[in-house]
């Protein structure tokens, strides 16, 4: 294992904050000397989507510096607190998922995951296992544990209750819940965004009330999505996913405001510190132009989860299809089959290109939808299979398909 101060640069590197900090070194410095096993580092993802994207990948990333270092990760799969629903940053209630919902979406997480983290010192286990088994009495216990006050000191519960807006009971729970994952791991570091903060120190309250070492919280940065306003989140629709295709990866790489190419480059690639400062001194000094930057941030997200050369090809499919205005060599068929006439919308869903009848008109009326690039613009057209045949069907700038009779 490598000795205290190195790991520690490298544990600290693009971390919001770490909990007690004094704390955390003596955990790392035991580690490191052989006084103590390698550290349990928990972070828990709920399964809320079927993605998992750059924003998750951000405390991914340094789960697997953890790793790397010699240290265990435990990766809990939220199979229970999914259905419960986490309320941080939220200013409603969550809608609640059926168990059926998120093991379908847990299905997916662990295989996208594995494109983060490292297989090596890596423990896998569902919140279920040990969330259901809960009896009424066991609930009632550890409720005993935090008052409605200290709940509500916490910002968005305080916020909501100001404006007399909706808060759950199950809300409350959230965090007693998954400070009980801390317990059932013996925890010794929680990984999290900013926005866990309060519930990660719920967790270290948790553990010392039962006599385990309380864990050490460590907060890293929250990632913007493509929009560049909010954090990425599958609900905003503003993320990039980890098994996106790299075209489509790539191409949404390129659509980050200028100002959030640093911390791109900083939290979602593998570029080093000092590189980085770099990049945005030639930037500020005007002798790098944005584009060139982007095209870079672009090309070492894509490497990342898929390779060099895939990065390579999204970058040539980009330049075809935006800075020549060309329709990709690669763009999918669709078969048109007897069909005859085609209303446009059912087409666009059958052709993939829409998720449902209303998004297609949506889309339609947007502008968006566009045949051998031309602008599509009745919602209710209905259009012949000779038409159609051979043409170029296209939903927005990256999403097209070749009709085929």
């Amino acid at each position: 294992m490598e000795p205290a101060a190195s790991q520690l640069r490298v544990l600290l590197d693009n971390v919001e904050q770490v909990l007690p900090a004094e704390e955390f070194e003596r955990k790392v410095t035991a580690a490191a000397r052989g006084q103590r096993p390698p550290l349990r580092v928990k972070f828990g993802v709920d399964p809320t989507s079927t993605d998992i994207h750059l924003g998750h990948a951000v405390v991914l990333r340094k789960l697997r510096d953890f790793q790397r270092l010699g240290h265990t990760a435990v990766l809990i799969i939220g199979g229970f607190t999914a259905q419960v629903g986490d309320p941080s940053g939220r200013s409603t209630t969550r809608p609640r998922l059926t168990p059926a919902e998120v093991a379908a979406n847990a299905a997916t997480y662990l295989a996208q995951t594995r494109k983060v983290v490292l297989a090596e010192r890596l423990e896998v286990v569902d919140n279920a296992d040990w969330l259901k088994a809960m009896t009424m009495a066991d609930v009632l216990r550890l409720t005993s544990r935090m008052t409605v006050a200290q709940m509500l000191e916490r910002a968005d519960f305080a916020e909501r209750y100001r404006q007399r807006r909706p808060i759950a009971v199950s809300e409350f729970l959230y965090p007693l819940l998954q400070a009980s994952d801390s317990v059932a791991v013996r925890a010794d570091v929680e990984l999290g965004g900013t926005d866990q903060t309060f519930n990660l120190l719920v967790g270290r309250d948790l553990q010392a009330a039962e006599g385990q070492d309380p864990q050490c919280i460590m907060t890293l940065p929250l990632l913007e999505g493509t929009d560049g306003s909010v954090k990425m989140s599958k609900s905003a629709g503003n993320v990039i996913g980890v098994d996106e295709p790299p075209a489509e990866m790539f191409g949404k790489a390129m659509s980050i405001s200028d100002d959030l190419m640093g911390k791109y480059f900083r939290l979602a690639t593998d570029v080093a510190p000092a590189e980085v400062d770099l990049i945005e001194a030639e930037l500020a000094a005007g002798r790098l132009h944005p584009a060139a930057a982007k095209r870079r941030l672009g090309r070492e997200i894509v490497s990342l989860y898929w390779s060099p050369e895939d990065a390579a090809a999204a970058e040539e499919r980009f330049d075809v299809q935006f800075v020549r205005r060309e329709v990709p060599a690669d763009v999918p068929g669709f078969e048109l089959g007897a069909t005859d006439p085609w209303f446009l919308p059912s087409l666009l869903v059958a052709a993939g290109l829409s998720a449902s009848g209303s998004e297609a008109r949506r889309q339609v009326a947007a502008g968006a939808v566009r045949l051998d690039g031309a602008v599509l613009s009745e919602p209710t057209a209905a259009l012949t299979r000779d038409a159609l045949a051979g043409r170029v069907l296209q939903v927005g700038r990256r999403r097209f398909v070749r009709l085929r009779a």
